[in-house]
């Protein structure tokens, strides 16, 4: 198969083109970053340089495709300019006018865990309202979106604190449930839809391993030696004002809080619990957490 993966060789973009041009399969990797080309190439795929947000670059790499996964860069949460929600819904729809004019018909797109909910679910309405755009595209176009849980190296973003305040402290966790991924994990699944006859649209849960706040700091504070580890359940306000106090765009700021305080209440994984994947991934939070305990000594 002629496969069109966007990403560049991120998290997930990375581990997925490893696997597709093992199997064999024709793999080109979009990416903005002329400077990856080479590494791109290395490893058997075809490098395309240029920006997402050029619709006549997407829609000539994607021409002569059998199958596309998209997805949407992250944001610079701390440029005070960035419209997160419009940035979304631009390239959404960039992806869905090259999709229809260059005539794919798979795409397996990569939403998230809340990406069923319209409001109440903070920064991911954007990934939503991508669900709907390219749902808006012609019937014989086959549309997985991939619905991946928190994924474990967010609490990358705890390390410094971790480091000098000795906690792990945010608007959700303590002794509720996390659902977690890892991108391993992620890139698996995505493999296989693209490889797998499918016609409609659907949605899939990605899902690692499900932990307690207080089970993940333990597993976390074991790996970094300081055993006693906690995870420090603190108010939405006192979250909020954190990531302003470190120059976070205010708005991007607030979608993060009302997010993580969705994860916190049970709202953003109604759908997960409901379509549990049947066999979790393979990448568990006692192998995440060598990562962690290596970026926490540096």
């Amino acid at each position: 198969m002629k496969i069109i993966i966007t990403g560049s060789l991120g998290n997930i973009s990375k581990p997925l083109t490893k696997e597709l041009v093992q199997k064999g399969h024709d793999v080109t990797v979009i990416s903005s970053n002329a400077s990856k080309q080479d590494e791109i190439e290395n490893l058997g795929a075809t490098a395309a340089i240029g920006s997402l947000e050029d619709p006549d670059f997407l829609t000539t790499t994607l021409k002569g495709a059998d199958a596309v996964y998209t997805m949407v860069p992250p944001g610079n949460y701390f440029d005070p300019n960035l419209d997160l929600l419009a940035y979304y819904i631009r390239l959404g729809k960039n992806y869905a006018a090259a999709i229809k004019t260059s005539g794919v018909k798979r795409v397996v797109n990569l939403s998230t865990i809340g990406g069923h909910m319209k409001e109440g679910n903070g920064i991911l309405a954007g990934a939503h309202n991508v669900e709907l755009i390219l749902n808006e595209l012609p019937a014989d176009v086959a549309i997985t979106h991939m619905r991946p849980n928190s994924f474990y190296y967010n609490l990358f973003g705890f390390v410094d604190m971790t480091r000098s305040q000795g906690i792990i402290a945010a608007n959700y966790g303590g002794e509720s449930i996390i659902p977690f991924v890892s991108p391993i994990d992620i890139a698996a699944a995505v493999a296989e839809e693209l490889t797998t006859p499918f016609k409609g649209r659907k949605t899939r849960p990605v899902a690692s391993e499900d932990l307690s706040g207080h089970e993940t700091a333990s597993i976390l504070g074991e790996a970094i030696g300081k055993p006693d580890l906690k995870w420090v359940v603190i108010s939405d306000e006192e979250t909020l004002n954190g990531l302003v106090s470190i120059g976070m765009n205010p708005k991007i700021a607030a979608g993060l809080v009302e997010m993580y305080g969705a994860l916190h209440s049970g709202r953003l994984a109604e759908d997960y619990y409901q379509n549990k994947p049947a066999v979790m991934g393979k990448v568990k939070m006692r192998d995440f957490a060598k990562e962690f305990a290596a970026a926490y000594k540096q």
